[in-house]
């Protein structure tokens, strides 16, 4: 059979007939951004309100229009999401959307580096490295610069590498950085930046590049150099950038230089879940934005398809507090279900009872345990509810941190209490022998079979054959064990053995020792609900199941475990019941983390991410009659951006013993 071909004017765009009804797969806000095609517009896009199917009919519609798709540029924070979006415009329209330039800022700059890079002294054939390799290096020129002695108490390569990131993506230069964010290290900041200017000179000599090097010349690139600025903007005639909220200042700056010969960028976000400031984002992009784009449209979309409406009714509360955003109110076409509930607790070990119990009963009603979240500010906030859950056999998985027994500082002070509760314990012994100046691996195994094979162990440590800094050391730790092992409560003894730790602590965790002691702290104040030490002991020791639980839950194998999450590493999820614990004013906002307007503003956003995570049931709770011994006061009252809402839209109640004839009044 024989072809007929025919002459195809290749001006003329290319129309497609892929026979999508828009208006019938959209709503109307959704419609309205879907089918905008030229200059700038700003999506303002409420948690759950189907950001990526906006985004994926936005693609398909702006080929449908003719638009040649290698002029898309659509950039993204994770490549999976870029991906996921072309595969679902591809399977709305045909194979032309994968010629769609899509993926991460990084990526996109490697590639255009790649081709460009000579322009700011780059050789093509430059190598990335990833942060391993930059800690490294670091590292190296700590040893190179004599800084990587205990008695310089210099700050970890990690550390390091992280405030030079910082300053990079925040454009905040280094001395005022650390100043700003790391004022403990202000004595050490004429070091750093030397660090700084050989980790720069490192690179340049052997052809390495970092991931912010990227952005930066990238950026670079673009500002300086017209003639392939123009060139690049000429090609991606069409930009798209999604959670714009999260990006810093470098990729404000490379969108807007990107877009140097049009003006056709549309930006997707949610000013209200700008949380990442600590990864360098920066809330003021998403403000700024009609600003940076004169004659911006922006668009809200407010229909949420994931909550009920009394929950969105608090999390719309939530919000309107802020001092600055996008005007907006989430609804839903859901308006029946139940009212969220503010739990006063009596003390942190009530309100982990109370989930336990919570738990239990929704488990009970058909609501798999993964789709139950228990969400925190801090990681340390859900250590007592750890131990409660292990004594409850429901098994939990932990993202976003570590589980209690996982954080370095807290097993050094349970070391020093299992020698007390057993001084045969080898282990504990190594550990807390480790933490003492001079002592290694090999003297550490033969002081701790010296006192093992003694009568009392502790006693032993003085008489050791030993001299110098070793002997007085083991000399202060004897003695240390001896006082602490004469207080009657296991919360005696923790207080006790803190005051000795303290230096310890700022010797071996120099760049975030004031982190680690709150958490030392909160430890201290766990120890309190026990009597006896060896029953604490017992409790910590206890690791969570990883299999079904049988008889209790009745569980299936492939069900999964309660998620216990903080609320960063929670964004983007949903779950059929949410709990928010220690909503408590002075934990959050935490007294530490408010030292601006800026960052209190980031908390609330922080508490409003958590709550719109909840589809049908939403739980607030805050134990009372905290005391924090930094500040020397009692915390008691709930958090700042929940007190005095409405009892029609959140429902405060107290816990109370079952039995109980108190009348408790909302």
């Amino acid at each position: 059979m024989t072809t007929t071909y025919i002459l195809k004017d290749l001006s003329e765009p290319i129309r497609g007939n892929s026979g999508i009804d828009y208006r019938k797969e959209l709503n109307e806000a959704q419609y309205e951004a879907a089918s905008a095609v030229d200059g700038p517009l700003l999506i303002i896009a409420g948690a759950g309100t189907g950001k990526t199917r906006t985004l994926v009919y936005r693609v398909a519609h702006l080929i449908e229009q003719g638009i040649d798709p290698r002029s898309i540029l659509l950039m993204t924070f994770t490549r999976r999401s870029a991906e996921e979006m072309i595969r679902r415009a591809s399977m709305l329209m045909d194979g032309r959307c994968n010629q769609i330039a899509g993926g991460t800022f990084h990526s996109f700059a490697n590639l255009v580096l790649r081709v460009h890079g000579r322009h700011v002294n780059l050789a093509p054939s430059f190598t990335i490295m990833d942060r391993p390799d930059s800690e490294d290096i670091i590292q190296t020129i700590r040893s190179d610069m004599g800084l990587n002695t205990k008695e310089k108490r210099f700050p970890r390569k990690q550390t390091v590498a992280e405030i030079l990131s910082m300053s990079l993506n925040k454009k905040i230069p280094l001395g005022d950085l650390i100043e700003l964010e790391y004022p403990h290290l202000v004595e050490v900041s004429q070091e750093i930046g030397e660090i700084q200017r050989r980790y720069v000179d490192y690179k340049r000599t052997k052809s390495l590049t970092d991931y912010d090097d990227l952005l930066t010349k990238l950026r670079d690139l673009l500002a300086d150099h017209a003639d392939i600025r123009e060139r690049l903007s000429d090609t991606y005639r069409y930009i798209m950038v999604d959670e714009y909220q999260d990006t810093n200042h470098l990729q404000a700056e490379i969108v807007r230089l990107l877009a140097n010969t049009h003006d056709n960028v549309a930006v997707v976000g949610d000013d209200a879940q700008s949380i990442y400031s600590f990864r360098g984002a920066n809330f003021r992009n998403i403000m700024d934005f009609p600003k940076d784009f004169p004659g911006t449209r922006i668009i809200k979309l407010e229909e949420n398809y994931r909550s009920t409406q009394p929950i969105l009714n608090v999390t719309n509360e939530i919000i309107s507090r802020a001092k600055e955003g996008y005007e907006k109110r989430l609804f839903t076409r859901k308006s029946v279900g139940t009212r969220p509930k503010l739990v006063q607790a009596g003390s942190e070990q009530m309100q982990s009872q109370f989930v336990c119990q919570k738990v239990l009963e929704l488990r009970e009603a058909g609501v798999p345990l993964w789709d139950i979240a228990v969400l925190f500010r801090s990681s340390f906030h859900s250590f007592d509810l750890e131990i409660e859950l292990a004594r409850h056999n429901i098994p939990f998985v932990k993202r976003g941190g570590f589980q209690f027994m996982e954080a370095a500082h807290v097993k050094d002070l349970l070391a020093h209490l299992r020698i007390i509760a057993n001084p045969q314990d080898a282990v504990s012994w190594n550990r807390v022998l480790m933490l003492l100046e001079g002592i290694g691996p090999g003297a550490s195994q033969k002081i701790i079979k010296w006192l093992i094979e003694g009568g009392n162990a502790v006693e032993r440590l003085r008489s050791y054959n030993a001299k110098g800094k070793i002997a007085q050391g083991l000399r202060t730790l004897a003695q240390v064990l001896e006082e602490t092992a004469k207080a009657e409560l296991p919360s005696e003894m923790a207080q006790y053995l803190m005051q000795y730790y303290l230096p310890i602590l700022k010797q071996n965790y120099p760049d975030d020792h004031p982190k680690r002691l709150r958490d030392m702290e909160h430890f201290q104040g766990m120890t309190e609900r026990y009597r006896d030490l060896q029953r604490l002991l017992s409790d910590m020791a206890l690791e969570p199941p990883n299999d079904s639980i049988g008889g209790v839950l009745a569980v299936d194998p492939d069900e999964g475990p309660l998620i216990l999450s903080t609320i960063h590493s929670a964004k983007g999820l949903e779950f059929h019941s949410v709990f928010i614990i220690w909503a408590l004013e002075g934990r959050f906002p935490s007294l530490y983390n408010t030292n601006t307007q800026e960052d209190l503003e980031e908390e609330r956003r922080l508490l409003y991410v958590a709550a719109t995570r909840a589809k049908h049931n939403l739980f607030i709770s805050y134990p009372t009659r905290v005391f924090d011994k930094t500040l020397r006061m009692v915390l008691s009252q709930p958090s700042q951006f929940i007190d005095g809402m409405s009892s029609r839209m959140l429902e405060p109640v107290a816990l109370v013993p079952e039995g109980s004839y108190w009348n408790w009044e909302s």
